[in-house]
């Protein structure tokens, strides 16, 4: 096989590799052949040096891909990106704290992350950028309002389909839950919601994201027996920030309002 590859010409050399890159699905390698092996012929690898150099560029580029589609697939609502984001109108986020959560430490040991403010003060925005972060670094996530949810799981149980539901939900790395405590549930999406949570409590994180205080998740699960054991999952070895009262949006508007932009003459 050595003798016949030695005596390709470069047109069959390159119709060979061609060949080759498509039954074995490797896209990078079909398009950068030419480039690698001109720039290793330059460098004057040896063969073994240029196959790894090939193999490490089609990895490479797999994993670029891989990220994107995780990023994807987890269906954030909008692009968001902690780079962006103010967080010196939170004093009690220090950047630290910020650093300590981007590097998704937290994740692995499934800790849970709650971010309780008022509407337009940066909880969705942190949600989705740390979201986006840990989808980023190769992990399973995906961006649900607590509606969209509790919806999704009602129909799948209406269509005896709630185990497999439950069980795709319980393999994510990281489930982010945005707008708890903004619709009353009642009881039978109560007890759903309390399903995954339970699913997820100690080996699975959940961030979510709730413009009302704890002592105010009654009124969201009705029953104050669920709404307890809810706060002390979603609080057990937790990361807690508070986002404040102060809305970045209001904030923002006024500003503009204040500062219109100047007229051509």
């Amino acid at each position: 096989m050595t003798a016949a590859l030695s005596r390709l010409t470069e047109p069959a050399a390159d119709a060979a590799i061609a060949a080759a890159t498509k039954t074995l699905q490797l896209p990078t390698i079909r398009t950068q052949a030419g480039q690698l092996a001109a720039a290793a012929a330059k460098q004057r690898l040896s063969h073994k040096a240029f196959l790894a150099e090939v193999l490490t560029a089609e990895c490479d580029e797999r994993e670029a891909r891989r990220r994107i589609r995780l990023v994807h697939e987890a269906k954030f609502p909008r692009i968001k990106r902690l780079a962006d984001f103010d967080h010196t109108r939170i004093p009690d986020l220090p950047p630290a704290v910020l650093g300590h959560l981007a590097s998704g430490g937290w994740i692995d040991k499934g800790e849970p992350l709650v971010l309780l403010g008022d509407s337009g003060t940066g909880k969705t925005h942190l949600l989705i950028a740390l979201g986006t972060i840990a989808a980023e670094q190769g992990r399973r996530v995906r961006y649900l309002t607590c509606a969209q949810l509790v919806n999704e799981l009602a129909e799948a149980a209406d269509d005896k389909q709630l185990t497999r539901v439950l069980g795709r939900y319980a393999r994510l790395d990281l489930l982010c839950l945005d707008e708890i405590g903004y619709l009353t549930l009642d009881p039978r999406g109560a007890e759903l919601l309390f399903q995954i949570i339970t699913a997820r409590e100690e080996r699975a994180s959940i961030a979510c994201a709730s413009n009302a205080p704890f002592s105010e998740w009654g009124n969201t699960f009705t029953d104050p027996r669920l709404a307890a054991a809810v706060v002390d999952r979603l609080t057990f070895n937790a990361h807690i920030i508070q986002t404040g009262t102060s809305s970045y949006r209001l904030t923002t508007t006024r500003k503009r309002a204040d500062h219109p932009r100047s007229r051509q003459p």
